[in-house]
């Protein structure tokens, strides 16, 4: 996949993150959950654009992380929400699958980064 497809992937992702927190219950819980959602999960695509802007392979490494930690938590989000009842699995179940694999990829990004690291000696 293409730093640009990537990028697009995860705005793509923050829209729908966007439009399932619409949707949530107007409860007091509810809008915890929707503005914990809606941070984290617009977080992964702008994330994802620093990344994009690292200066160094360090910077890089970080900033993977970040994104990592931010679809990992939206993901954690998503199960609240099926868990709750707040809305239907079928209705979550598409968006947890996207987080589950964004956060993959960030995993296995930095994964080949350190050990790159570990072949060339690149500090990170």
């Amino acid at each position: 996949m293409t730093e640009s497809e990537l990028k697009q992937r995860t705005k793509t992702f923050a829209r729908c993150v966007l439009k399932l927190i619409e949707a949530l219950p107007a409860s007091r819980s509810g809008n915890i959950i929707a503005n914990q959602l809606g941070r984290s999960g617009t977080s992964v695509g702008a994330n994802y654009r620093a990344v994009c802007r690292a200066h160094s392979a360090a910077d890089f490494y970080s900033k993977l992380g970040i994104v990592e930690e931010e679809a990992d938590e939206s993901a954690f989000w998503l199960e609240l929400v099926v868990e709750e009842r707040m809305l239907p699995s079928q209705k979550v179940q598409l968006l947890r699958n996207e987080a589950d694999a964004l956060t993959a990829i960030m995993v296995s990004s930095r994964k080949t980064l350190a050990a790159r690291k570990q072949n060339s000696k690149i500090k990170t």
